[in-house]
Formats: structure tokens, C-alpha cells, sequence
């Protein structure tokens, strides 16, 4: 199965596309890193699938090793953040949180992240 056409208001596949800029702080095969433009902590990255899938667990089931390289990105953006500690967060649906309906990670970190979140 190939992934579903990116939406023309998708602001995660525009940046992926290159047609909005970002702070790109790694790029992988299947995925994405950049800075949040609105932080919720010291450092905020997100890294997001290059395939258009809403929902981490939808990208899981149809591209499983996209959704393990976000986990390898997270760790890698972690130690070049220098972070020796960080939290990542799948946000999924609006009750969840999720205000961009693209497969995307918050990597936080940059200071006590604290229990329990929200």
C-alpha cells in the first residue's frame, strides 16, 4: 500500500516538500527533524514521517520501520541536543492533543520535565 496523498493544507508535508522553511535539525530517509516554532520546553523538536499518515499508529501499521526510524531520529536529535535527558511524546486525535493531523514526535528536553505530564 502506498501512503495516502498529502493534504493541501498539510503544513507538515509543506515542510517536508521544502515549500515552508524550517530549522532542520536532521533529516533521515523516511523522516524529518525540526525545531517547534512554538516551544514547550528549552529545546522542542519535531520529527515527523516523510509519508502522510494522521496518526503514529496508522504510520506503525503501514510503514513500520518509518515509525521505528522517528524513535531513532528522537535519540539521535536527543544527543546532538546534548540532552542526558528527554521526554517524546506522540500527541493522537484532537482529544489527545494533536493539533496536526501528520504522524509527528515531540522530542522535549532542556530542563525537569516533571510527573505526572499535562
Amino acid at each position: 500500500m502506498t501512503a495516502p496523498e498529502c493534504p493541501d493544507d498539510c503544513v507538515f508535508c509543506k515542510i517536508v516538500a521544502g515549500d515552508i522553511p524550517a530549522e532542520i535539525v536532521h533529516a533521515g530517509e523516511s523522516t524529518l527533524a525540526f525545531r517547534d516554532t512554538n516551544p514547550q520546553a528549552p529545546t522542542h523538536v519535531l520529527v515527523v514521517s516523510r509519508s502522510h499518515y494522521e496518526t503514529a499508529a496508522e504510520l506503525a501499521h503501514h510503514e513500520p520501520m518509518s515509525a521505528a526510524e522517528m524513535l531513532v531520529v528522537a535519540g539521535k536529535v536527543a544527543e546532538q541536543e546534548g540532552m542526558a535527558g528527554y521526554r517524546m511524546v506522540f500527541n493522537t486525535g484532537r482529544e489527545g492533543g494533536q493539533v496536526v493531523p501528520h504522524a509527528h514526535l515531540h522530542v522535549l528536553g532542556g530542563r525537569s520535565m516533571g510527573w505526572p505530564p499535562g
